[in-house]
Formats: structure tokens, sequence, C-alpha cells
């Protein structure tokens, strides 16, 4: 190790940095596969690409890129203002719901401060607790999804952020809108919970809820929406937060000038317009969604019913056995997520696809099964 690199913080040399589904591109360099035949169900991405009115404001913003985007997405943050019956000034913009996340992380953790979260949860929140010098108190999950009593009972006076997300990534498991409001009525106001609804749009409509209005009641409340997964946008990187003024006035004091590019904010305005395609990619998912949870059934393989657009999959009883059929299945030209760094080395996560690629991996399985015989 370098000098330099010994004057850097311990807790920043600690971190592991995030991994990313594989791209397509790795698979087939480093097996030899042709590109036209590998499926990629890895990283939660919208089968259906960008949607029309997307690729249209794509196309008319591009002969602008010689200039700055708008510092404050004014006209981005209007719609969206506009959708959920907020102010403008309620709304934050990020560089996909990570920088969300980030910022508030940054905003208001620091050495001696400690954020809670569950056993399970999305990788970034001790990711972003743990670049801000703070501690994370991770709550054991109870069936694959939150406690939040346990929440409750893990907070203390050095707590300052409470992360969930709902439905929950990696696992899939979603909480009631009664259960959430119950667990906001009980957190210290000086506790920021930051609810994490990127999968928000794949819910079925009796389990819809607005949670964006529940910051009138609770100041304390930032609710995170992503546009990379139902609105197809997740190559643009373009994300937001709702919260009260003062919260949302402290994101933006930490948060980079810019950045959200102009391309993305162009994207995500016409995506919230094109309800044809959001319905499309609800009914796509909820179609695959059903067919693997029912082929899984079938063939006798654990699952954790999911809320999402994936499925988390136990595929075996060694602490090896999902880095071994997720192998199995890359040189099957198949691409999924192995989830051993959430502390769950016998499962697998698969992303729901179209129709033909959720057909390929039902396919590939049980040939890659067989590794563990």
């Amino acid at each position: 190790m370098s000098e330099l690199t010994q004057l850097a913080p311990d807790f920043i040399r600690a971190i592991a940095p995030y991994k990313a589904g594989k791209p397509v591109s790795d698979v087939v360099r480093e097996l030899g596969l042709d590109p036209a035949k590998v499926v990629k169900l890895a990283s939660n991405e919208n089968p259906l690409g960008l949607g029309g009115k997307a690729q249209a404001a794509i196309a008319r913003a591009v002969a602008d890129l010689g200039r700055y985007p708008d510092a404050n997405g004014f006209a981005l943050k209007a719609k969206i203002a506009a959708k959920h019956g907020i102010q403008p000034e309620q709304v934050t913009l990020g560089n996909g719901s990570n920088d969300i996340l980030e910022l508030a992380a940054k905003a208001f953790l620091t050495h001696g401060t400690n954020s809670v979260f569950s056993q399970y949860a999305f990788a970034v929140y001790p990711l972003a607790t743990q670049g801000c010098g703070a501690q994370s108190k991770v709550v054991p999950a109870v069936a694959y999804t939150h406690d939040l009593d346990g929440f409750l009972a893990a907070i203390d006076e050095q707590t300052r952020v409470v992360f969930i997300a709902n439905p929950n990534n990696p696992t899939g498991t979603f909480l009631k809108q009664d259960v959430l409001l119950s667990f906001l009525a009980k957190v210290p106001s000086r506790v920021l919970v930051v609810l994490d609804e990127a999968y928000n749009e794949f819910l079925k409509p009796e389990d819809q809820y607005d949670s964006t209005q529940w910051v009138a009641q609770f100041p304390n409340l930032l609710v995170s929406r992503s546009f990379s997964k139902a609105y197809g946008l997740a190559g643009l990187r373009v994300g937001y937060a709702v919260s009260g003024t003062q919260v949302a006035d402290l994101l933006n004091r930490v948060r980079q000038p810019f950045n959200v590019n102009s391309i993305a904010l162009a994207a995500a305005e016409a995506a919230l317009d094109d309800h044809d395609f959001l319905q499309q990619t609800y009914e796509v998912n909820q179609a695959g969604l059903a067919l693997l949870q029912s082929s899984f059934q079938a063939m006798g393989l654990e699952y954790v019913p999911s809320y999402g657009n994936f499925v988390l999959l136990k595929v075996g009883s060694t602490d090896d056995a999902g880095l071994k059929v997720f192998d199995a299945l890359q040189r099957l030209g198949v691409i999924v997520r192995p989830v051993n760094n959430y502390g769950l080395p016998q499962w697998l996560r698969v992303s729901i696809g179209l129709p033909e690629e959720n057909k390929a991996f039902l396919q590939a399985l049980p040939q890659a099964l067989k590794v563990l015989a």
C-alpha cells in the first residue's frame, strides 16, 4: 500500500465496491458466446427498453447537448410535482435513485452516527453509510423482509437515517401501507426515514399507495423513486426524492451541480406521460413473474414470492450452490445475478425478461442445476 492510499480514512479503504450485474459484452468476451443468443436477466432492467415518447424526447434533446443541463431540472420537477400533487420545492433530482440514497447519507450521517436497515436489503445502504464514516445497524430479516419492530428497537440516540426498500431488492418482499404508517408514527422525528420505492410501479393495483402524500404528516420521511426500472431509463441514470422542503434544501446543499444530464431530464419528463408504455411494462412483468414462479413451484424449487420485476430463487443447499449454477447458466448463455454478497450464497436473483427470454432461462435452468449433482 502506498503512502498516499494509507492516508485515506480507514472506513474508505474498508469499503467493498458495489458489484453490478455482468453485462452481455463481458460474458461474450469471456466465454466466446454468440451475443445474439445471450439473455441478460441480471440487473432488473425493463426488457422492453425505452418507450416511444422517451425516444422522441431524446432525439429532440440531442441538438442542445453543447449547453449545460438545467441545474434545477425545473420542467421535470414541475411534472413530478403535478403527478403527486406536491410543490416542486419538495422534489430533489438524482443521478439515478442511487444518487438520492447517497445524498440522504451525506446530508445526515457522519462519524459517531448510524443508519438502520434490514438484513438482505439493498447493498447501497451500507456503502452510503460507510462512505460517510458512520456505522450500520443491520436488523435481522423475518421471512426475508424488514422487521420493523426490530428497526424500532435498533434506533438509538445516534441513529440519523433508516433505510426501507419497498418492494425490497433482492428479496422482492413488500410491506403494506398500514404497516408502514404504523411504523412511521413510532419513529422519532429526529430520524430520517428513506422509503426506497424503485420498484413501486410493478405493484398490483390493490397494493398501490402514494407515500408521497405522507410527507405532509411525517416531515422526517423521504420517498425515493427511480426511472431506471419500469420507465426503462436505466442507462440514463435519473431518479428523484419527495420530501419536506427543509429536507430537500439539505439534499440540494450536498448535490452535485448538473447531477442529471440533459438527455435524462428530457427522457424522464416524456416518460411520465407514456402511460401506455408503463401499462405494457406492467403486463409483461406480471405475465413473466407468474410464469417463473409457477415453473419454480412445479420444479420443487424454493423461491420468495415477489412484488418486483425479479424473483429470488434458491438453487441448492451448499454455500457454493449459487455461484456454481450462476456459472453454469452463463455458459448456456443466460446471465442472472448471484447474491452471495447479500449473505444468500444458495440463491440467485432472476430478473423478469421478455417471454422468449424467460423461456430460454427456464429451458437452461434444469441443465445448469445438474452441476450440483
